[in-house]
């Protein structure tokens, strides 16, 4: 598998608008063959001495953080469906952001151990 994970400022009061910008961004990556993906919103975000998620995306007062993966069957099957997604336009943000974008953290993760999901690497 190959995970995408990302870290978001959400931007004040527009949980449900991310919501919306998140079901539809998840079932694009379905169609495009991504085998799970999770939106998890903040719950219990522990300030940290040095960094913490608030820090990492200088979340700014009233923003909430979104922690968020993919999971793809692979990293052929994840490069591919970005290729195709901005080919076909399916890349396009909404007209009014309901996050912070220029803070939004990501990134691609071949996993080194996993436990639950019937394999291990």
């Amino acid at each position: 598998m190959y995970i995408q994970g990302f870290v978001v400022p959400v931007l004040p009061g527009k949980k449900e608008a991310y919501l919306a910008v998140a079901k539809d961004a998840g079932e694009m990556f379905r169609r495009y063959g991504a085998l799970e993906i999770v939106e998890a919103f903040e719950d219990d975000i522990k300030p940290g001495t040095h960094t913490d998620f608030r820090k990492a995306v200088q979340a700014e007062d009233g923003e909430h953080i979104v922690f968020s993966w993919v999971v793809w069957p692979d990293k052929a099957t994840c490069e591919k469906a970005a290729s195709q997604m901005e080919a076909d336009g399916q890349m396009e943000m909404p007209a009014e952001m309901p996050f912070a974008g220029p803070r939004l953290i990501y990134g691609g993760f071949t996993p080194i151990y996993t436990l639950g999901r019937g394999e291990t690497a």
